[in-house]
């Protein structure tokens, strides 16, 4: 199984941006990972929330493939502990045939069609995060969860 990140815009400050691809980097020694950006909508100030929604869904079908098991991070998913987050990865390597894709969409959600092929949802908090962050938030997980799953010290439970 290739996991690939999903997400709508790039990371524009660039501390952020470098944990981020700090933990992008961790998580390739365990399988494989990828982070795709999608481009940012050009004049996205002269669209309305709904056909931003709709413009960005329609990038995010186009990246993906045949066979993706979609999970949309959404502030209406299922929150996971730590642990529970890694046996979930653990099920979701074993039973996803090609790419799990984790998708962090615009500022405003995701539009019907993403959630009519999302096979889940998932909320990192019930706080809310800005979208950069999350691509941090759900990175260090990822890692976190790897190292959960093969025993290594670096969560503390």
């Amino acid at each position: 199984m290739k996991l690939l990140l999903l997400v709508v815009g790039k990371t524009t400050d660039k501390h952020l941006d470098a944990l981020i691809q700090e933990y992008v980097g961790r998580v390739k020694h365990y399988m494989p990972f990828e982070m795709e950006v999608i481009p940012e909508l050009k004049n996205a100030k002269s669209l309305t929330f709904e056909q931003q929604k709709e413009r960005e869904g329609e990038l995010i079908v186009k990246s993906l493939r045949d066979g993706d098991y979609l999970v949309l991070l959404d502030e209406g998913g299922r929150e996971f502990r730590s642990m529970e987050f890694a046996q979930y990865l653990d099920k979701r390597q074993a039973t996803v045939q090609r790419r799990l894709v984790f998708v962090v969409g615009g500022p405003y959600g995701f539009s019907q069609q993403v959630y009519s092929l999302a096979k889940e949802k998932i909320s990192l908090s019930k706080m809310t995060f800005s979208h950069q962050m999350v691509r941090l938030f759900i990175a260090e997980q990822i890692y976190r969860a790897m190292t959960i799953l093969r025993g290594e010290p670096y969560h503390h439970e």
